[in-house]
């Protein structure tokens, strides 16, 4: 009887319904979706086993072979060590496209320190990574699956980079390291001789050792090297080692953005509570005289009790299946919106997160009842009929739902402030200059069989752009080894010719064509630019950046100087350039090189083809036709990624771009909700006090008379909210240092812009239910009573 009474009450208000359903879907929904995204990422283990025990050595891409075959034999300390690098294989099937799959090179005993077991087959065993032992890989589950779920895969042979390869074995489903995007795993073949420094050490320490406690072990691996290396100072692994957790070194530079976007769905969620209780109160105070008659004619406080309860659950349920539909849709936009990078294939959606969101509507709701519900147990419901002409249960009630208001305005404040903080951190990145256009520039990155001879790798880059640059709508267009706000790498030995004593360093080292500097707007300072008589039977030339001048030709003319790099003959300087956001975005500028495609015994397996556009409108139809132009005319070219100059930019920005935007929309949200929250309270204050207006307004009250004084109690708790939140930003706030540029955490100018936008909202919220009251007729109020 009291679900069928409870669901009449709800059927006979339907804006209330309306109102409180969607604030708690929106809560509730919201905070599944953000948990079903931080779940796998910082919660569940990881698919590794003991992962407590697994941690990554510093100087993490700059280990060569060389240094891990001469520390093999006895890393202290730990069980075991691996080295790795990242490294996409192309896959040649005939009558196929040329594919390319995101892989790993790594010595054998990568899958032992992971303590990760096959599917099918087996892993890396010891001999596999000898020079001149047979090519071997492991493949991920889900690329068995597009290869046709084959169980006899385990042995066949397949065109991997192009060498023929043996599949030894396939990794289970929810396998995935570094990352999910990874689908295959090839053993390298590693030389002792080798130093080219782009592997990864990843260790298991041993069950008796600790990993806070490694200091002793490091410094044994730090004096070994020191006894059989010598480095320059900027790359000297012998001083500072550590070791990183293996949670922390994959998930540790999206780990704030996550859980700043958790804190935030929390606090809306608490808001969303607050505000549904605050309407169920202010139905209580409408009620009055209605629960007073039922306690009088016999009715107890907990039968009442139970129909308030009853109508919260319902409220519940429905705002489970409003938020249902919220978690589906808000996790794909946290998907793409979060900086989760190649971590986003850990995200999944399940049926645990509909679970999740009918769980957190069911609490939400029921926790919003216990407000309303203490109020009637603690009121006199009889008594309360002689309260009818002041209205309400008392003031116990008017006060519980200022309360309310002042929590949901602080709670607003703080996330207004947050995203203050980091829309002016994100404005202040964008306004560092990256020495490139990022305008009306498409990018296409692609990759060539790792077994192609240098001079076919010469072919297939330059051979495509006269195709690339007779697109309609491309102005110039140009191929580089590594595009700039891409991170650090490819830093290469410098030595300078009549500078015998220059000590040892590197700098960075780029390969690029023809209009390179044109195409993504770069100044020529100094000398001239690559030109078409600048070719591989010819004089070596370089160009260098003005970081370089200012370091190796401080005071002196660069230009005829000759460089080596190591190639036979030198560099002959031709020209200087402006520099470039080479690795990320706030580095300082750091000393570059550039070097033709053509002219270098040395070409990398990725190549990425930029291309400017006539106007920037342009970008996108110019991006599909090159891509198209390289899937059908790249005869050894796998396309990886078709992006734009500015989506670099943005990935670059990071974090705190994307971090931005989510807090910013919560702060709307919050801005919303604490609206509704001041509308509702006042308007509720205006209803209880209809007689009290008319009367004030018969005696003489003035309409602005009344406006101010309604006005007047909702900037009380608009202030006193702010200053709550004020209090609680400038303590939380801190939580955010890591994701900020040049904006302290207690930024004043971000605060202050929160604490308007509320007072500002709050204020419009209370004067419409103000110059309601401000329109009370004496005579029908008085009649009504």
């Amino acid at each position: 009887m009291d679900v069928r009474y409870s669901a009449r009450r709800l059927l006979s208000r339907p804006g209330y319904v309306v109102l409180a359903v969607l604030t708690l879907a929106l809560g509730s929904g919201g905070l599944a979706a953000i948990i079903s995204v931080a779940r796998p990422l910082l919660f569940e283990p990881l698919p590794y086993q003991r992962e407590s025990e697994i941690g990554v050595l510093y100087h993490r891409g700059d280990w060569t072979e060389q240094e891990f075959l001469y520390l093999r034999p006895q890393f202290q300390g730990f069980r075991s060590m691996a080295a790795y690098h990242a490294m996409g294989s192309t896959l040649e099937i005939p009558g196929r496209p040329l594919r390319l799959l995101e892989g790993i090179h790594t010595s054998a005993e990568l899958f032992h320190v992971l303590g990760a077991q096959p599917f099918l087959g087996r892993t890396f065993r010891n001999g596999d990574d000898v020079l001149g032992s047979e090519p071997t890989a492991v493949i991920s589950y889900d690329l068995w699956r597009d290869l046709g779920s084959d169980r006899s895969i385990v042995g066949r042979r397949f065109n991997l980079g192009g060498e023929m390869k043996t599949v030894v074995g396939v990794m289970p489903p929810g396998f995935w390291f570094p990352s999910p995007s990874v689908q295959v795993w090839t053993a390298a073949p590693l030389d002792p001789e080798s130093r080219v420094g782009n592997y990864t050490l990843i260790g298991r320490i041993d069950p008796t050792a600790r990993m806070d406690r490694m200091e002793v072990p490091l410094h044994a691996l730090t004096a070994r090297l020191a006894a059989r290396f010598t480095y320059p100072a900027q790359w000297d692994k012998t001083r500072a080692p550590e070791i990183t957790p293996v949670r922390e070194f994959l998930v540790g530079d999206m780990k704030p953005g996550l859980l700043a976007t958790l804190a935030g769905m929390a606090l809306i969620l608490l808001m969303a509570c607050v505000n549904v209780s605050a309407l169920m109160l202010g139905q209580v105070g409408r009620r009055s005289t209605e629960l007073a008659v039922r306690s009088a004619l016999g009715a107890g406080r907990q039968q009442i009790l139970q129909q308030l309860v009853i109508e919260a659950a319902l409220i519940g349920v429905l705002s489970a299946l409003a938020g249902g539909l919220v978690a589906s849709v808000g996790f794909r936009t946290l998907v793409r919106a979060l900086p989760l990078g190649e971590l986003s294939g850990a995200a999944h959606l399940d049926w645990s997160l509909y679970t999740a969101a009918i769980l957190v509507a069911m609490l939400a709701a029921l926790a919003t009842a216990l407000i309303p519900a203490i109020v009637v147990w603690r009121g006199d419901l009889r008594g309360a009929m002689t309260h009818v002409r002041t209205g309400g249960l008392s003031a116990r009630g008017t006060r519980l739902e200022g309360s309310l208001v002042v929590a949901q305005i602080a709670l607003a404040v703080l996330l207004g402030a947050g995203a203050g903080l980091l829309i002016r951190s994100v404005a202040n990145l964008h306004r560092i200059e990256p020495g490139v256009r990022v305008e009306r520039v498409a990018v296409i990155d692609a990759a060539m069989p790792t077994q192609l001879s240098i001079d076919d790798r010469h072919r297939s880059v330059l051979d495509l752009l006269p195709a690339l640059q007779a697109l309609p709508r491309v102005r110039s267009v140009a191929a580089t080894e590594k595009l700039p706000l891409r991170g650090s790498g490819d830093s290469w030995g410098i030595g300078i010719e009549g500078k015998p004593d220059l000590p040892t360093s590197t700098t960075y080292m780029r390969l690029v064509t023809q209009d390179y500097f044109k195409t993504l707007g770069v100044p020529l300072r100094k000398g001239r630019d690559f030109s078409s008589s600048d070719r591989n039977d010819t004089r070596r030339v370089t160009i260098i950046n003005e970081a370089l001048a200012a370091k190796y030709f401080p005071n002196e003319d660069p230009l005829g100087r000759i460089i080596n790099t190591g190639f036979e003959g030198g560099e002959l300087i031709v020209g200087v350039v402006g520099n470039v956001a080479e690795a990320e975005l706030t580095d300082a500028p750091a000393p570059a090189r550039y070097m033709l495609y053509g002219q270098t015994p040395f070409v990398p397996q990725q190549v990425s083809y930029v291309l400017a556009a006539d106007r920037p409108e342009a970008v996108d139809e110019v991006l599909r036709e090159a891509r198209a132009t390289v899937e059908r005319r790249g005869q050894n070219l796998a396309v990886q990624d078709a992006v734009t100059m500015g989506s670099v930019l943005d990935k670059a920005i990071g974090a705190p771009g994307r971090v931005a935007i989510l807090l910013s929309l919560l702060a709307g949200l919050a801005l919303v909700l604490g609206s509704i929250g001041v509308y509702g309270m006042i308007s509720q204050f205006v209803s209880r006090r209809t007689r009290d207006y008319g009367v004030r307004i018969a005696l003489g009250l003035t309409p602005t008379g009344v406006i101010s004084h309604v006005l007047g109690r909702g900037l009380k708790l608009v202030a006193l909210g702010c200053a709550f939140g004020i209090g609680a930003a400038m303590v939380l706030t801190r939580l955010l240092s890591s994701l900020l540029y040049g904006v302290p955490a207690a930024d004043l100018p971000a605060f202050a812009a929160a604490v308007l936008a509320l007072v500002m909202v709050g204020t419009v919220a209370a004067l419409v239910p103000a110059r309601r009251a401000s329109r009370t007729d004496p005579v029908a109020a008085l009649r009504q009573e």
